[in-house]
């Protein structure tokens, strides 16, 4: 195994990819709870049946990530957790059931359809294609503003920027006992990172946990074990509605969701591999490996019932763990199988814990604005625009799009069109057709 895994090569080793793994998976375990909070919102108004339910949702999801971590860290080897992405289940509950009256067993056949055309693009080697057609500064801007998308979700959780209908978003006032603990955690964390520890994310999640158990602000759990609950409601809801999808109205529906977990996951690919120190010369080792994992991990996920899995941002916790192979995502997947039995115990891992650690790594991953050439306009909008626009947009997919868009204009101005990738030229186009149609 530690051959497989090329722990030798990597400078890596069992304990610290354990590690990592388990950090990655205390980083996202809320999507445990949260997916199927906003799933079982997935009813069609005026239908006779609810909406998805909650117990067969958690199952689902904790399925859907086990198989999508596993797939890519035993085909692709990457440090790279999956699970339903948080901004494909609102489109699903909101958009999809809730705006456009579509029942959600329809929905979900429309992801196991975007998954199955994600395979194709993937085989067809498209996707690889156009990631290494975008350029070095893009790159880098886009995991730069990741890190400052998944730091503005942390200091939301912790509850220290709050919605201020005068300003937008505005500083809390500090006094919320939840809020404390972020920030207690926060300060533990980076105080273990400074001190260098190759666990201080872990530890400083654990230091938070126990903390708030001891104070009353977390509460204990109840039982250990639970039984796993019953799954078939929602496995296997999609095959009956396939013959539904072929309308107008659901083209828009999977063009949209192809659209969305396409660049999610392809900014989060390239986010996380560069800040483990995995790209070569300017591309991803093992991209198609990599992107069919996402895409059967898409595939499945609608089968198994739920919305579209997608590569995690919060892997980003378990790289600046000391994660580099992927034994990381093995070990993540493992334990989401495991969470299926032990599911009070993950009640501890609150938003007060997981905060700080998404704060910290936000500052990791936005040391890669030193790599953008900034005395280059050109260039540095473009870049600009792609950091700035994923946390006010609330969406990694809208940076990368309007930032992509820039780009071949400024560089047209600046007379460097012969180095724009005509791929580049087709993405702007097909960005431009998204807003104008899709977001209409």
């Amino acid at each position: 195994m530690a051959r497989y895994f090329d722990f030798d090569t990597l400078g890596t080793n069992w304990r610290t990819e354990s590690v990592a793994g388990l950090t990655t998976f205390l980083s996202m375990a809320y999507i445990l709870f949260v997916n199927p909070a906003v799933l079982s919102l997935a009813s069609v108004p005026d239908a006779a049946g609810l909406g998805m339910p909650r117990d067969a949702v958690f199952t689902a999801t904790a399925v859907a990530a086990a198989f999508g971590s596993l797939v890519m860290g035993l085909l692709a080897c990457y440090p790279i957790a999956q699970a339903p992405g948080m901004g494909l289940n609102a489109f699903f509950a909101f958009s999809v059931v809730l705006g456009m009256g579509i029942e959600w067993q329809t929905a979900l056949a429309g992801t196991f359809v975007s998954g199955l055309i994600f395979m194709a693009l993937t085989v067809s080697r498209l996707r690889e294609r156009v990631i290494n057609a975008i350029p070095n500064e893009l790159k880098h801007a886009v995991a730069a503003g990741i890190g400052l998308f998944i730091a503005f979700i942390g200091l939301t959780n912790a509850g220290i920027i709050v919605n201020d209908d005068a300003l937008l978003v505005g500083l809390a006032p500090l006094t919320d006992p939840q809020t404390l603990l972020a920030i207690f955690g926060l300060i533990v964390t980076v105080i273990l990172m400074t001190l260098r520890l190759s666990s201080a994310i872990f530890l400083g999640m654990a230091i938070t946990a126990i903390v708030g158990m001891l104070t009353g602000l977390i509460a204990l759990p109840d039982q250990i074990i639970s039984p796993v609950p019953d799954i078939s409601p929602v496995a296997g809801a999609a095959i009956s509605r396939l013959p539904e999808l072929f309308t107008p109205q659901m083209a828009v529906v999977i063009g949209t969701m192809l659209f969305v977990d396409f660049f999610d996951s392809a900014g989060t690919l390239m986010g996380v591999a560069r800040q483990a120190g995995l790209i070569r010369d300017n591309k991803l080792p093992r991209a198609g490996r990599a992107l069919f994992a996402d895409a059967l991990a898409t595939t499945a996920s609608g089968l198994i019932g739920t919305s579209s899995t997608t590569a995690y941002i919060e892997s980003a916790s378990g790289v600046a763990a000391g994660g580099r192979s992927g034994f990381t995502a093995v070990v993540v997947g493992v334990l989401f199988l495991l969470a299926l039995f032990f599911s009070p115990l993950l009640a501890v891992v609150t938003q007060a814990v997981t905060a700080p650690a998404l704060i910290v790594v936000g500052v990791l991953m936005a040391a890669s604005l030193r790599h953008i050439a900034w005395d280059r306009f050109e260039t540095a909008v473009p870049a600009f625009l792609t950091v700035l626009l994923m946390p006010l947009t609330y969406s990694i997919a809208t940076g990368i799009a309007l930032g992509f868009i820039v780009y071949p204009i400024t560089m047209a101005a600046a007379r460097r069109h012969r180095e724009i990738h005509p791929l580049m030229l087709v993405l702007a186009v097909i960005f431009l057709g998204y807003f104008v149609f899709l977001r209409a």
